[in-house]
């Protein structure tokens, strides 16, 4: 927990008993402990529970321990909480974008903007609260309290919705990480353009994974002119290449731009662009997917013919000395082999036979070594 922040936790208190038990008193051995809300004394029937919530409200930088006596007129008059906390210098969270600009959205509609916020320290991060201020901004998305283990990311959304014409500014707070991103936004009463975006979805198909695959979009403005104020991509494997923001695009006009999908590992991905302008769409949204493919590799093998005989075979092995099995699957009347079935870092060692008219096979070549990379 930030040091001289204030982290909520509620306990229950139930009567086992038979008679009304009146607790009067609740004490902490340590200052950093307390209670919020409690007003004593007060009273809990037989069988029933009362929640209480206890605080913690760090000072120094390190692990506290304490308890948090409860005193009543029970058969246990005493009753000891143990508690303990972490006091840290800075619960670093990092958000992703650090500042939202929603641009101009005509009064009566809204924009949404996604907000990713990581846990940059290395300690656990409990949040408990997300905040907005400024009229017209409300965050959603969220199921809090949870708790953020280092690297882990926070994903929520933020909505302008603006009621009346003019500039808006506000903020989303996350008191316990420390986060405050600042919020802008105007609301217009002008009839806006529309703004549409082609080819959607954008699909990249296959692209091998540690390479790049590019696709081109266009922009376009009906009705009005558009202005484009932002965009962001809910992945980082999908990239607009070559927007400088803000653009303007003329009525009746159209903007191209790439979008470059650049996979990490093999399988299906997906994410979205998200632009916004004063547009009547003022979020435009464009679906992007593909999928990364591992690279294939083949080994090429040629060698000198003999006369005299119908065909070869080719034999492969995991090691110059070791077991070796064909993998042709008939004679083959030409002199080279083209063997795709290898796998990356790996390494075959290869011999030939040869196979005369009658069926009789040679001995085998002289093993050759090919290294996959």
């Amino acid at each position: 927990m930030s040091l001289h922040q204030t982290e909520t936790i509620p306990v229950t208190l139930t009567n086992m008993g038979s008679t009304t038990i009146t607790v009067s008193s609740l004490t902490s051995s340590v200052f950093s402990f307390g209670s919020a809300d409690v007003s004593l004394p007060f009273t809990v029937a037989p069988g029933e529970s009362v929640s209480v919530n206890l605080t913690f409200t760090p000072t120094v930088v390190g692990s506290t321990g304490g308890t948090i006596t409860f005193g009543s007129n029970a058969a246990n008059p005493s009753l000891n909480v143990v508690v303990g906390g972490a006091g840290v210098a800075n619960e670093a969270m990092t958000p992703t974008p650090s500042i939202l600009g929603f641009g101009n959205v005509a009064v009566g509609s809204n924009a949404t903007l996604p907000v990713s916020v990581i846990n940059s320290g290395s300690s656990f991060i409990r949040v408990t609260q997300v905040e907005t201020t400024g009229t017209g901004f409300t965050a959603s998305g969220l199921n809090l309290p949870i708790i953020l283990a280092p690297k882990q990311s926070l994903n929520f959304n933020v909505t302008f919705a603006p009621q009346v014409s003019g500039a808006a500014n506000g903020s989303v707070i996350l008191p316990n990480g420390g986060v405050t991103i600042p919020l802008m936004g105007t609301g217009t009463s002008s009839s806006p353009g529309q703004l549409t975006i082609a080819p959607a979805p954008l699909n990249f198909g296959d692209v091998t994974v540690g390479q790049t695959g590019i696709q081109p979009m266009t922009m376009s403005a009906t009705g009005a002119s558009v202005t484009v104020t932002s965009a962001a991509s809910s992945s980082a494997l999908f990239v607009l290449d070559g927007a400088t923001l803000p653009f303007t695009i003329p009525a009746g006009s159209s903007v191209s731009f790439n979008v470059a999908f650049s996979p990490q590992n093999s399988g299906s991905a997906s994410g979205n662009l998200s632009f916004v302008s004063n547009a009547s769409n003022a979020q435009a949204t464009e679906p992007m997917s593909g999928t990364g493919t591992l690279p294939t590799y083949t080994v090429n093998l040629s060698w000198n013919g003999t006369s005299g005989v119908v065909g070869y075979n080719v034999y492969r092995s995991m090691s110059a000395t070791g077991a070796y099995a064909k993998i042709n699957s008939s004679v083959d009347p030409n002199t080279a082999y083209m063997d795709s079935t290898v796998a990356a870092g790996q390494t075959y060692y290869y011999s030939a036979t040869s196979v005369n008219s009658a069926g009789q096979e040679s001995s085998r070549s002289t093993p050759v070594q090919a290294v996959v990379p």
